[in-house]
């Protein structure tokens, strides 16, 4: 089939296109620059077309996202639709089913997700979970901070060694790229410890967490993975742990970005998360504040990093991370019922329900740091809007949060009225900031960035022979002035005009008129099998000493996987 989007007011950053009257057309599954007569018209005058959304950070598929479900059915109660014609029926609000997951980032324009913390011994229910996931392509990245191979060669600093492990690794598991979590902090948990710092070491391994990153780093660019290594530094949600996140992304300043075609589109060597839980100063609580100008400032003067924010909206959720020791430290401070699980030789997780308050001091700070470092980090480029769903909010707020981005006037309401609590005023310096971000600022957070810092080649913009993923939305720009209008601004980005994904139509209106299976993408590095052949057979004594699974039980088979997105990575 061919299609022609007609008149629309287009925002595709990654092109230069900022807000041109064009058509966008497309043949099968491919943006192409002509189609014949034959082609179908779609009539949307001056409205919004951009690329379809891409999140570079959430949790949707996998085992934590299992234990939150059962043991939070009071969520899972909440959103509960009836099936119709197209959909099955929905469930959940911070921890929706895995087909509701996909409705929903339908809805809002969304077509990729980067599933962010996947543990190696479970990357079979992961992806089993991600293929129940309708209407978006999936890459989900593997956890190597915590891993005992890791953290021997990484003390060792046996680079070539460590480079052949994660290459197997990614194949083993299916995953896309290297994902570090509170390095040391989580293997240290599994003895009632945590790191405290960045050059703490883990119990009983003898090497610090910054001899872990700066090797996982030294082996993402070796190997040239389209994506930088992606972490969540040691220290999160602690007063005080600017220095911390600063001393991190400093830590690889001097690692060279890989020459190697396969890195090429990204200019990163560290993606660092929800950097909104990583902004605070003081000492506690007491006397805590923000940390956003010290991270924001580190940030602009060094174009080797970005960062997703990882933004607080003010809802009840559920936060479910693999730094199982910050969760024990939540519980201790809420008194919420609390899960924890330890996953043997790799890492751990914890899960507890969290109620964001705007009249909680605490809560407000931690929203008011995530508006001040989208507003102080200057290239929109560096940046991804993320609430690190579901830990700062579901991702369906993501709408809510583009509309305070886009209007000052309703964060000065918010202040001023009270609707927050006074430390947004007090401790922040969010309410002496008026900058708005425009259309174009919003295509490239939500859409141009993620996809450069992924490392796709094939979305994140509307460019001929890319994936036909597109988002029109139901705003008129040139007639719109969405700093006034905030709500509008919301209620439009929820509900999508028009979703389409690989060609197809799978939203009109805001509802959901079809869907179709989602794709995996995963890295496939070549190039090294002698190197990872050695490597497996180094190990398999440790592995069948320490591990309860069996070594052919590891293995994620085709078959997990029915509908892949091979990256092949060339190193030699």
């Amino acid at each position: 089939m061919e299609y022609i989007l007609k008149n629309g007011i287009v925002y595709d950053p990654a092109n230069g296109v900022n807000g041109e009257k064009k058509d966008i057309m497309f043949k099968d599954d491919k943006i192409v620059d002509s189609v014949s007569d034959n082609a179908k018209v779609i009539d949307v005058t001056d409205k919004i077309v951009m690329p379809a959304g891409v999140d570079i950070h959430a949790h949707i598929a996998g085992p934590k996202l299992v234990v939150g479900r059962l043991y939070r059915p009071e969520d899972s109660r909440r959103g509960v639709t009836q099936k119709t014609a197209h959909e099955k029926g929905e469930s959940g609000f911070s921890i929706p089913s895995c087909p509701t997951t996909g409705y929903r980032y339908s809805r809002m324009g969304y077509g990729t997700v980067c599933e962010a913390a996947m543990p190696p011994l479970e990357a079979k229910h992961t992806h089993e979970e991600i293929n129940t996931i309708p209407n978006i392509d999936v890459a989900p990245l593997p956890l190597f901070g915590n891993n005992w191979v890791v953290m021997e060669y990484a003390k060792e600093n046996k680079i070539d060694e460590l480079a052949a492990y994660v290459s197997a690794w990614l194949k083993l598991s299916k995953g896309y790229g290297i994902k570090i979590v509170n390095p040391c902090g989580t293997e240290a948990w599994g003895w009632g410890m945590n790191v405290h710092g960045y050059d703490d070491s883990a119990p009983y391994f003898d090497v610090t967490s910054r001899q872990v990153v700066r090797a996982l780093t030294k082996v993402n660019e070796k190997l040239g993975l389209p994506h930088s290594i992606h972490i969540h530094p040691n220290d999160l949600g602690h007063p005080g742990n600017t220095g911390t996140t600063i001393e991190t992304l400093g830590s690889v300043k001097d690692i060279a970005k890989s020459t190697l075609p396969s890195a090429s589109l990204r200019d990163q060597v560290m993606h660092c998360t929800h950097l909104q839980f990583h902004s605070y100063t003081g000492t506690s609580w007491k006397n805590a504040g923000s940390g956003a100008p010290d991270v924001a400032k580190f940030i602009n003067h060094n174009k080797y990093l970005t960062g997703d924010v990882g933004q607080v909206t003010f809802d009840e959720t559920t936060t479910m991370t693999a730094d199982g020791p910050m969760e024990y430290d939540l519980y201790k401070l809420s008194g919420l019922k609390w899960a924890n699980k330890d996953v043997e030789c790799e890492t751990g997780s914890g899960i507890i329900p969290c109620i964001y308050s705007p009249k909680n001091p605490v809560n407000t700070l931690q929203w008011a740091v995530g508006l001040e470092l989208f507003l102080l980090i200057n290239d929109p480029w560096q940046l991804c809007l993320t609430t690190d769903s579901p830990n700062g909010g579901p991702f369906i707020r993501y709408p809510r949060v583009i509309s305070w981005l886009m209007s000052n006037k309703r964060r000065m309401e918010m202040i001023e009225n009270r609707e927050v609590h006074k430390w947004a005023e007090k401790r922040t310096t969010l309410a002496t900031l008026d900058r708005e971000y425009d259309f174009n600022d919003i295509a490239i957070i939500t859409r141009a960035a993620p996809a450069k810092i992924d490392g796709y080649t094939d979305r994140g913009a509307l460019t001929p022979g890319f994936k036909a993923d597109i988002a029109v939305y139901d705003i008129k720009p040139n007639e719109f002035d969405p700093s006034r209008n905030p709500k509008e601004v919301e209620k439009a980005f929820s509900r999508a005009l028009y979703t389409i994904k690989d060609g197809q139509i799978l939203v009109k209106n805001g509802e959901i008129v079809q869907t179709k299976p989602s794709h995996t993408i995963w890295t496939n590095v070549t190039g090294l099998k002698d190197q990872e052949a050695k490597v497996i057979e180094d190990i398999m004594p440790f592995f069948k000493q320490y591990y309860s699974v069996k070594w052919s039980n590891y293995k994620v088979h085709d078959h997990y996987v029915p509908n892949p997105i091979k990256i092949d990575v060339p190193v030699k």
